[in-house]
Order: structure tokens, then sequence, then C-alpha cells
């Protein structure tokens, strides 16, 4: 396995196949690349435009001093 891995396998016939090989390492560069720019495109156009979209809903009630806020537990409920 190691073999073949290193010189590769050819055909029955013993020609070499060299110049029949297609590269496919700047296609599949070339496709990432494209990939990860409009990944980071979408990212950007939703959080330069629309910021809060994703955001939690419990952000934006005002604060009320005189009430403690619901996530918060006494410490004698604990008890």
């Amino acid at each position: 396995l190691l073999f073949l891995h290193e010189t590769g396998s050819n055909n029955p016939s013993g020609i070499t196949s060299d110049s029949d090989k297609v590269p496919f390492h700047p296609y599949y560069t070339i496709k990432d690349i494209l990939g990860l720019l409009v990944l980071i495109l979408t990212l950007m156009l939703l959080v330069l435009f629309s910021p809060d979209l994703l955001g939690d809903p419990d952000n934006y009630i005002p604060a009320n001093p005189l009430s403690t806020p619901p996530h918060i537990k006494p410490e004698w409920y604990f008890l």
C-alpha cells in the first residue's frame, strides 16, 4: 500500500499515463477559497445590515429597578 502511494498504480499495458492525469489541486483550492469568501460575505451582510436578527429578545426589555429580574433567585430559594 505504501508503494502504491509513492509510485502510483499503473495500467496493465505498462504505458505511463502521466499526461492523462488531471491536476485537481487548483480546482479544489479555488472552490474552497470561493466558498470561504461567500461564507464571510454572508456573515458580514448579516452582522452589518441586521445585527439584531439573531439577538435575544430579552435584551430589549427595559430594566425595572423596582423588581428583581426573574433569572436571579434569592439565596433562601436554594436552601
